[in-house]
């Protein structure tokens, strides 16, 4: 069995990150630009129609979002069916609609007028008869029962349909009504909300970050959560008693060292969105990640172990699939995927490489699908795209270099800063700090976030741009007091 643990690392306000080792490895990580939207999966908006798209059966719709702590409409796709489209909404109609898939690069985010709102055991689904079990339940038995259950409910409360989670697997009928009852009570405030307020607006957003991780992303025992933020810490606490049978050790981080980079993840975050990922035997694997699909090279580089070349390859082929399958997950990797295994001339071979694979990919929570090695030796395969990618999420493409290239996302970096100066002004009473870094960072952040982080902080805080200073790059140039920098003035 796996042992996993929680990192959360919530100190920042601009930003939460929370990763998920297994087995001290890091598998998962979730990264949210706190500032930046309230735009996330999940999230149930007041929408007023803007354009209709009969060509397609679909609308624009606008919806409201936070940026920089300003309220700004954004709009979103939706897809309806042709009855919906011709008969009940014209452009300036309003309509409740959740966010289905969010925005990558250029493409709006998607949403839907079918609500789901997401329990720790169940989904309740308003306006729906519908009766669903997770499939990941695999007891004929256990699927009966709950399904009996999930029947009962939707007999007793007319208009409202249930799916029961994987986490339901062995939960009892009174959790299961509690958390019904607490999902149908967030029901009736969304509508009520949508009733007393104007288009577009936010009615409902999606519990934080740790939050979600917690009641989504890990069906199997959690064994151990660190936190460093004291207050997501008690609401962390309440949500394990509330909603976990096997509570795991829950324990606040309040050391001077940021969170993930105590515990090596920064470390593991920066080797995620290289293009070259290093495997043990000294094979590695090359990454290449586009708007349609993602191709990973396989090589065998310094690998050379095994007894002969078949063996070697082979034996470079399972190693780069487990490690694919891993970083599938921790890249957040969805859509078409296509890996270039080394050749291989045995049959059997080939069926070994892809029962294991299969088998790696099975510990996903996202449904990925292998398809058989194509005539030019190609291992297609699909995964279900979730949330936006771990390199779409740090990185941005390059104005300098025609878009052909990325460069670290100017918030990232500025929260990497600010983490910096937590950390040096934990260690010391300096009254000042001077930091320098590429001037297009040091404006940024003088534009944006210098000033509450005088206040948060209580110091002097100053960032200055130097010319021909690497992009991603700063240092601590001066600390001390007002007389000292006096003088050295």
């Amino acid at each position: 069995m796996n042992n996993i643990k929680i990192i959360a690392d919530l100190q920042e306000r601009e930003q939460s990150r929370v990763a998920i080792l297994e087995n001290g490895k890091l598998s998962e990580i979730f990264i949210e630009y706190n500032f930046e939207t309230s735009r996330t999966q999940g999230d149930i908006f007041k929408a007023r129609v803007e354009t209709l798209v009969p060509a397609i059966n679909a609308i624009f719709v606008s919806i409201s979002t936070k940026k920089q702590n300003k309220i700004e409409p954004h709009n979103a796709f939706l897809y309806l069916n042709e009855n919906e489209l011709t008969s009940k909404l014209k452009p300036g109609n309003e309509l409740i609609v959740q966010i289905t898939k969010n925005a990558r690069k250029n493409k709006a985010p998607r949403v839907s007028s079918k609500i789901s709102i997401p329990g720790r055991w169940i989904v309740l689904v308003p306006n729906s008869d519908e009766i669903g079990v997770s499939r990941r339940i695999d007891s004929f038995n256990e699927r009966k029962r709950l399904k009996q259950l999930a029947s009962n409910l939707v007999a007793e409360n007319s208009g409202f349909g249930v799916i029961i989670r994987t986490a339901a697997d062995g939960i009892s009928e009174k959790f299961l009504r509690e958390d019904f009852n607490s999902l149908l009570n967030l029901w009736h405030e969304i509508t009520k909300k949508y009733q007393s307020n104007p288009a577009p607006c936010l009615l409902y957003r999606d519990i934080g970050t740790l939050g979600r991780v917690l009641r989504d992303e890990v069906a199997d025992k959690i064994d151990e959560i660190i936190i460093d933020d004291a207050e997501e810490f008690e609401r962390a606490k309440s949500f394990v008693e509330k909603f976990f049978t096997e509570s795991p050790d829950i324990k606040l981080y309040n050391e001077n060292t940021p969170i993930f980079e105590y515990f090596g993840i920064e470390q593991e975050i920066q080797k995620a969105i290289e293009r070259k990922v290093w495997l043990k035997s000294g094979a590695y694997l090359i990454f290449d990640q586009t708007e349609a699909l993602t191709v990973i090279d396989v090589n065998t580089g310094k690998f050379t172990s095994a007894p002969d070349m078949r063996h070697t390859v082979l034996e470079t082929n399972l190693e780069a699939a487990e490690e694919i399958a891993r970083q599938l997950r921790l890249r957040s990797i969805g859509g078409i995927v296509i890996v270039d295994f080394i050749d291989m001339d045995f049959g059997e071979d080939k069926a070994i490489l892809l029962k294991n694979f299969e088998k790696f990919l099975s510990h996903d929570r996202l449904k990925a699908r292998v398809f058989s090695i194509t005539q030019l030796g190609l291992v297609e395969l699909t995964r279900k795209r979730e949330r936006p990618d771990l390199k779409n999420v740090l990185m941005r493409n390059c104005p300098l270099c025609g878009d052909n290239g990325f460069i670290e996302r100017e918030e990232n970096i500025a929260i990497n800063i600010k983490r910096f100066i937590r950390k040096i002004t934990n260690a010391n009473n300096s009254e000042i700090f001077l930091i320098q870094a590429n001037i297009h960072i040091a404006n940024y952040i003088n534009q944006n976030f210098i000033d509450d982080w005088r206040k948060e902080f209580g110091r002097k805080i100053f960032v200055e741009g130097v010319s021909g200073f690497v992009w991603n790059k700063y240092r601590l140039e001066y600390q001390g007091s007002n007389k000292e920098l006096g003088e050295r003035s």
